[in-house]
C-alpha cells in the first residue's frame, strides 16, 4: 500500500517546488521525502515526479559477491528503517561499450540486483492497474536498467505499473565450471536467467504494494533482453510469471550468443569457465579452485569481456559462454526447437524487428552468399539481387537479417498461432529525421525510444513532429496491449492479429506513418523459411577475424 509521510512545512515547501519543477538537479534530501509502499523486505520510500511517483534501486536478491558469486539469488536481508529509493542502484558489472545503444546512467559494480517501480502518483484506493516488466539487452554482457531511454514515466502516465530491474551480466551471469558443478550449490550456469526469474517473482510477490495487478503482468524485451522473454516462454513455460508478452528484435529460432551445452560438445560452457580460469592462474576442479575464482576482483572477472570484443576477438569466445546454457533445468532448449514441441507459455504476443535489424553475415562474394542456399541460389539471388547492382555489403545485411531476425519472428507468430495463441507481428523501418543523412535505415535497438516514448534521451531537442508521432505509434499501442487483449485502440490504425496464409503485418514505415498489410518481404522470408526447416544450420558465430566490409555491431546506432 502507498502512503504519505507528514511534512513539516518548510519542506513541503521544497518538496512542492521539486515536484512542480523536475529540471531541479536532484531532490532535497529529508528523512520525509515523499510516499512510501511497504514489501516484503521492508519500506521504501519513492518520490514523486511530473505526476508520476517512482521507486528506484531497490533490492530484490542479496548481493550476489563473496560466497553468493555464482549462486542462484538469494532472499534479500530485511530492514527496518524506511530504506529510500530516489536513484537508480548500481548496474551489472560490465566492462562499457562505446556502441551501446542504450548506455547505463550508473558505474556498474558486482553487487546490482536493483529494481524500479514507476506509477502514476494518483491511483484511486482498491483500483489496480496492469503491470509491465522490462528486459534490457545487451548481448548479455553490457547494458542495464539505469539508462536514460528506459525511464519508465511515458507507461506510467499511460495507466501502467512500469517495471525495470538488473541482473547478472557476462561471466558473473553465465558461467560454469567443474568446480561449482562438484560443489553442488544449487542450479548452475545460468545466474543472469535466475535473476530475472527472482526480479519476476518479486513482482508477483510485491506489486499490489504498489496497486499493480499481479494477474496483469506483460513482460518486454529487447535484443538479448527478447530472447530472455522466449527462453523463460519456453524454459520456464509452467510457472506463470506472465501473462503477455512484447518480444523486440529477440530471434526466434536459437541464440545469437550462448546455447552451449553445460558439459558436452567441442566447447562446452564448462571448459570455457576453465579456459576463463586458466587465464587467471587457476588450476584445477576441487575446492581450491572455486575458492580462487571466488577471491578475484570484479575487474578480473570482467577482463576486456564486452560486445564489440566477444563479436570481433576471438579469444573472447573461448573463455565465455556467451549467454545462456543448455542445462536442462533453468534452460532446457533452444526457443525455437521448444517452440514447436509445444513446450510455451499459453499467452498473447507482440512481435517484432527493425528494418535494417542485425546481421551476422560477413560472406566474401555475392557468389558465396547465394551457395548457402544450396539448390535454391538462383532463386534467393532474384528476390535480393534481382538486377545485380544490390552491393554485397547490403545484400550480407538482408539475408543476415533475414536469417537472424526477421524470419525468426514471423516463426514465433506462426507457432503461437498455430497452438491458439493471440500473435501481432511489427516491422519498425522508421529512422529519426535528424540521423537520415547518417544511417542507411532502422538499425538494431534504434526503436528502443519510440518504444519509451523518450525520443529526447537519444535525440535531445532534434526530435521533429515526424518522429514524434512515430513515438506516439509505437509507444501507443505497446501501452494498449499491455493494459488489454490487443494493441489496437480506437485512436489508432487498426493492427490485426498475425495470419500464416497472409503473412500480415504492421510496419512502422519511414513517411507513411503506420501501414497495415501483407508483409512485402514475404517471398524472401518463405525462402530463409525453407532452408530453415529442411536444412538446419548451426546458429550464427561471428567471423574469427574482422571482415573487409565493417560489419555492424549489434548495438551501434547512437
Amino acid at each position: 500500500m502507498i502512503q504519505h509521510l507528514l511534512f513539516p512545512k518548510k519542506w513541503l515547501v521544497l518538496v512542492l517546488s521539486f515536484m512542480l519543477n523536475p529540471a531541479v538537479a536532484a531532490p532535497p534530501q529529508h528523512p520525509q521525502q515523499g510516499p512510501t509502499a511497504q514489501i516484503d523486505s521492508g519500506t521504501i520510500e519513492g518520490i514523486i515526479i511530473d505526476g508520476v511517483l517512482s521507486f528506484k534501486g531497490v533490492p530484490y536478491a542479496a548481493p550476489p559477491v563473496g560466497d553468493l558469486r555464482w549462486r542462484a539469488p538469494q532472499p534479500v536481508a530485511p530492514w527496518t528503517d524506511v530504506k529510500k529509493t530516489l536513484t537508480y542502484g548500481a548496474d551489472c558489472m560490465q566492462k562499457p561499450d562505446v556502441n551501446e545503444a542504450a548506455p547505463p546512467g550508473n558505474s556498474p559494480a558486482e553487487d546490482c540486483l536493483f529494481i524500479n517501480v514507476w506509477r502514476p502518483a494518483e491511483v484511486p484506493v482498491g483500483e489496480t492497474r496492469p503491470v509491465l516488466v522490462w528486459i534490457h539487452g545487451g548481448g548479455f554482457v553490457n547494458g542495464g536498467s539505469s539508462a536514460a531511454i528506459y525511464d519508465g514515466s511515458s507507461f506510467a502516465k499511460k495507466g501502467l505499473v512500469f517495471v525495470s530491474f538488473n541482473y547478472r551480466l557476462g561471466r558473473f551471469g553465465f558461467f560454469a565450471h567443474p568446480a561449482l558443478t562438484t560443489a553442488k550449490e544449487g542450479p548452475l550456469g545460468n545466474y543472469g536467467i535466475m535473476d530475472q526469474i527472482a526480479a519476476l517473482q518479486w513482482v508477483q510477490k510485491n506489486i499490489a504494494a504498489f496497486q499493480g495487478n499481479p494477474a496483469q503482468v506483460t513482460v518486454m524485451g529487447e535484443s538479448s533482453g527478447g530472447i530472455s522473454v522466449l527462453t523463460l516462454m519456453t524454459s520456464q513455460n509452467d510457472k506463470q510469471l506472465f501473462h503477455k508478452a512484447i518480444i523486440m528484435s529477440g530471434g526466434g529460432r536459437g541464440w545469437l550468443v550462448g546455447g552451449k551445452q553445460m558439459s558436452t560438445g567441442d566447447l562446452s560452457a564448462e571448459q570455457t569457465g576453465v579456459n576463463f580460469a586458466s587465464t587467471a592462474g587457476i588450476e584445477g576442479t576441487g575446492p581450491e579452485a572455486l575458492t580462487a575464482l571466488r577471491a578475484l576482483t570484479a575487474e578480473q572477472v570482467t577482463g576486456d569481456l564486452n560486445m564489440t570484443s566477444y563479436l570481433l576477438d576471438p579469444d573472447q569466445r573461448l573463455i565465455y559462454a556467451g549467454g545462456p546454457i543448455v542445462d536442462n533445468e533453468i534452460v532446457k532448449g533452444a526457443p525455437g526447437d521448444l517452440l514447436k514441441a509445444g513446450t510455451v507459455t499459453k499467452i498473447p504476443i507482440v512481435i517484432g524487428t527493425t528494418g535494417r535489424d542485425l546481421s551476422l553475415e560477413f560472406k566474401p562474394t555475392k557468389e558465396a552468399l547465394f551457395a548457402t542456399f544450396g539448390e535454391d541460389a538462383d532463386e534467393a539471388r532474384t528476390l535480393y539481387d534481382p538486377d545485380g547492382t544490390k552491393t554485397l555489403r547490403d545484400l550480407n545485411q538482408d539475408v543476415g537479417a533475414d536469417r537472424a531476425m526477421n524470419e525468426p519472428a514471423r516463426f514465433v507468430a506462426e507457432q503461437m498461432t498455430a497452438q491458439g495463441n493471440k500473435a501481432w507481428i511489427y516491422r519498425f523501418y522508421y529512422v529519426a529525421e535528424t540521423k537520415r543523412s547518417d544511417w542507411e535505415g532502422a538499425n538494431h535497438a534504434t526503436d528502443l525510444p519510440y518504444a519509451f516514448n523518450n525520443l529526447k534521451a537519444r535525440y535531445l531537442n532534434n526530435v521533429t513532429d515526424k518522429d514524434q508521432a512515430t513515438a506516439n505509434a509505437v509507444h501507443g499501442y505497446f501501452a494498449n496491449f499491455a493494459k488489454g487483449d490487443s494493441p489496437n485502440s480506437t485512436e489508432m490504425p487498426a493492427w490485426s492479429e498475425f495470419s500464416t496464409d497472409i503473412s500480415n503485418l504492421l510496419r512502422f514505415t519511414l513517411d507513411e506513418g503506420t501501414v497495415f498489410g501483407a508483409d512485402p518481404w514475404k517471398d524472401r522470408l518463405d525462402l530463409v523459411e525453407k532452408q530453415a526447416e529442411t536444412n538446419p544450420t548451426p546458429t550464427p558465430t561471428p567471423p574469427p577475424t574482422p571482415p573487409e566490409t565493417p560489419l555492424q555491431i549489434p548495438r551501434n546506432n547512437r
